[in-house]
């Protein structure tokens, strides 16, 4: 189910760049980005795009 806060999981790159993914659109075993598959990477929000900088 979509909706809320609690429904979002943050996920890393190599380079600790984050992004915002929904739990029920990827695998919920991958701590980077770089594990999940093109598909549930296109699914997920690069953070530093939603607030503009890199670190907040």
């Amino acid at each position: 189910m979509k909706g809320g806060y609690e429904s979002i999981v943050w996920i890393k790159d190599k380079d600790g760049k984050e992004y915002a993914c929904y739990i029920d659109d990827i695998n919920q075993d991958a701590h980077v980005i770089q594990a999940l598959s093109r598909e549930e990477q296109a699914r997920c929000l690069d953070v530093n795009e939603l607030v503009g900088t890199e670190r907040w």
